[in-house]
This record gives structure tokens, C-alpha cells and sequence, in this order.
């Protein structure tokens, strides 16, 4: 079994199927409307960028094609393998086994941070937000993008499979931050059905993700987000 770093919260669909996370990362976004929210705020060409909770590094790639250096940093040693065998041979890009609570970098060394879809939700994260704070030099930024739980039909599987999770109190946590926020109405588009059909079911519990897949027609499905953001 992959060594999975103490105080990582297990994440429930990229952990146990990262194959099929796969397709979901490729799905996702097709537009491109979550970078250029991101980069009309902040841009990273030029800078160092850090990537948290990167899984199997799906983004690395992209991001090293513009910004001087990117480190990937991820709690599950497995992934953070996949990660680096993804990267290999590309200059300058780095990846670290670790939390968001202890992240592997100096102060004051990162332009822009992500974390992306890896259950950053509020409650809970004030230790990766201090480190945040210590990572990110002055004129930074770092960036939150999750599912908005309180919109669509995605929102809603999301509440009915995970009915401890409170939109409400995520809300109220990050305002209490300081934190801006913007929302974002993503869609993810898949090649084949049978993708469509396997995402959905490592994103929700069996009996919702089988009404997901009875509800949703054709090869896309709509991904409301919201995008959160701190400037440095």
C-alpha cells in the first residue's frame, strides 16, 4: 500500500480510482474558463507556482509551460510517484510528498498556489492557510477551486452523498478569511458514455450516482464551481 502522509485527509474518488480520476481530468473544463478566471487575477507566467494536493500531476505539465518553476506537492506517495514519472524530463518541475499543513517549501518563495478539487473546504484547512501566508511572497496569490455544493444538479448529488458537508458553514468560513470569491459555471465533457458513466460513479454514492447517470444525456454534464482567491 502507497504511504500516505500523517495528517492527509483521504481523498474518497483520485485515491481509490486514479484511472478513471483520469478521465475526469480530462473532462473538465474544456473551455478553459477556471485558468483564465485565475490568471485575469494573478498571472504566473515567469513565477513559481506550487500546485497542492497535484495527484497523479495532471496540471504540472501545463503550468511548467509558462511559469519558471512549479512543485507539485501531494499526500499519497503513490500519486506523487505518478506524478513525477508524468513529469519527467521536463526542467524545472518538482514534486514533493506532503500535506498543505506542512508544505515543502521556503517562505516567501511562491508567485501563485492552487489547489484544485482537493478538498480544501474550509473547516478544518486553517493550518494550510497558514502555510499560505508563509509561502506566498508579497504581490502573490493563491487560488481555491472546488464543486459550489449549493448549485445545480451536481450540488445537489454532492450534498446527498456527502450530507455532513454544510455550504453554508464552507461559506461562512471563508468569508470569515477574508477570502474573495467568484462563481464559476464549468461543464465536463466526455469521449465515450462509459466515461461519462465511471466518473460519476467514484463522485457520488452508488444509489445518486445511478440517478446522475439516468439524468444526465449525452457525453457532458454541468460542474458549478466557485473560485476562491487571496492576494498577498
Amino acid at each position: 500500500m502507497a504511504r500516505i502522509v500523517d495528517g492527509a485527509i483521504p481523498s474518497p474518488n483520485i485515491w481509490n480510482s486514479p484511472r478513471t480520476y483520469e478521465l475526469e481530468n480530462r473532462a473538465v473544463d474544456p473551455d478553459g474558463v477556471a485558468e483564465a478566471a485565475m490568471s485575469a487575477i494573478r498571472p504566473w507566467t515567469g513565477g513559481a507556482v506550487l500546485d497542492i494536493g497535484c495527484g497523479t500531476g495532471y496540471h504540472l505539465p501545463r503550468l511548467a509551460a509558462t511559469a519558471h518553476t512549479v512543485i507539485g506537492v501531494e499526500p499519497h506517495a503513490g500519486l506523487a510517484a505518478l506524478a513525477a514519472e508524468r513529469c519527467r524530463g521536463l526542467p524545472r518541475v518538482y514534486v514533493r510528498t506532503a500535506t498543505a499543513q506542512a508544505l515543502p517549501v521556503p517562505d516567501s518563495s511562491v508567485d501563485v498556489a492552487f489547489a484544485r478539487w482537493a478538498y480544501f473546504f474550509g473547516p478544518g484547512c486553517e493550518p494550510g492557510l497558514r502555510e499560505l501566508s508563509r509561502v506566498v511572497r508579497r504581490g502573490g496569490a493563491a487560488f481555491v477551486i472546488d464543486l459550489d455544493a449549493g448549485r445545480g444538479d451536481f450540488g445537489a448529488w454532492f450534498s446527498r452523498t456527502v450530507p455532513s458537508y454544510s455550504a453554508a458553514a464552507v461559506e461562512a468560513f471563508w468569508s470569515r478569511q477574508g477570502w474573495q470569491r467568484r462563481e464559476l459555471d464549468l461543464r465536463m465533457v466526455f469521449s465515450t458514455r462509459a466515461d461519462l458513466e465511471a466518473v460519476l460513479r467514484i463522485e457520488f454514492a452508488p444509489d445518486v450516482a445511478e440517478e446522475a447517470i439516468a439524468r444526465t444525456p449525452g457525453l457532458e454534464v454541468a460542474y458549478p464551481n466557485i473560485l476562491r482567491w487571496r492576494l498577498f
